[in-house]
C-alpha cells in the first residue's frame, strides 16, 4: 500500500479520505480467492513474518503476490469477482477486464507499477493489495537485484495450506524502508532465525543495502 509521494507519511485517516478504506482480509482470504489460481501465489509482508514467528500485530491490510510474467492469467481469474486497479506513485488507474486481456505486464501497466489493487466496486473497500514479482515458477528474484536468486521451493514455506514468503527474504524487502513498523518487525522475526537464515539475509543485506543497521544483527 504505497501512497502518493509527500513530505510526511499519510496517516490511516488521510489514507482513508483520498483512496478509501481496506477491508480487513487474512491469509485464509487470500487462499480462499486463489484456491482455484493456476499459477505460483503466496502471501507476503507482514504477515508473512507473523504466520513464521506467531508474533501477532495489527495490519492495514495484506500482500498476496503472484508472479508479474503470470499478470493475464491473474487478470482472468480476479475478473469476475473483483476490479481491478493499477497502483504506481500514487495513482490509480482500471484495469478492465478488456484492456488488452492477455498482453504482458510490459505492455498494459504503467511504468513503474509492481501491484494492482483490487475491491468488487467503487462503493466497497479495497480487498487485497497484490504484488507481481518478478522471477518464474521455478526462481524466485529478488525485484532490486535481479542476480539474487533462489529455488522457488526453497523461496516458499506453507502453513496451513497458505504459501507464505521466507522470513529472510521479507525482512530483506523491509530493509529497504525501514519504517518503525520494519524494525519492529525484525526485532520479533530475528531471535526465530536459525544460523542458515541469518547468514542468508546478512549477505543479501551487504550485496544490497550495505552499511544497513541490521548487519550487526545478523551478521
Amino acid at each position: 500500500m504505497t501512497p502518493a509521494p509527500s513530505r510526511a507519511p499519510w496517516t490511516d485517516d488521510e489514507f482513508d479520505r483520498w483512496y478509501g478504506p481496506w477491508a480487513a482480509r487474512t491469509p485464509h482470504d487470500v487462499a480462499a480467492l486463489l484456491a482455484d489460481y493456476p499459477g505460483v501465489w503466496w502471501v507476503a509482508g507482514g504477515w508473512a513474518l507473523q504466520a513464521f514467528t506467531g508474533v501477532e500485530r495489527p495490519h492495514e491490510d495484506i500482500d498476496p503476490a503472484t508472479l508479474r510474467q503470470d499478470l493475464p492469467a491473474l487478470r482472468r481469474h480476479l475478473a469476475p469477482r473483483l476490479h481491478t486497479w493499477t497502483a504506481a506513485s500514487g495513482t490509480l488507474r482500471p484495469l478492465r477486464p478488456d484492456d488488452a486481456p492477455d498482453g504482458p505486464a510490459d505492455d498494459v501497466l504503467p511504468e513503474g507499477c509492481g501491484q494492482v489493487w483490487t475491491r468488487r466496486d467503487a462503493t466497497s473497500p479495497w480487498e487485497f493489495d497484490i504484488l507481481l514479482s518478478p522471477g518464474t515458477p521455478r526462481t524466485w528474484v529478488y525485484k532490486r537485484d535481479p542476480g539474487l536468486t533462489m529455488p522457488m521451493a526453497d523461496a516458499l514455506w506453507t502453513a496451513d495450506g497458505v504459501p507464505y514468503l521466507q522470513p529472510e527474504i521479507q525482512l530483506l524487502y523491509k530493509a529497504q524502508g525501514l519504517r518503525p513498523k520494519d524494525q519492529r518487525d525484525f526485532d520479533a522475526t530475528l531471535p526465530a532465525l536459525d544460523r542458515g537464515r541469518r547468514s542468508w539475509l546478512a549477505d543479501a543485506l551487504a550485496r544490497t543495502l550495505p552499511g544497513h543497521p541490521w548487519l550487526g544483527a545478523v551478521s
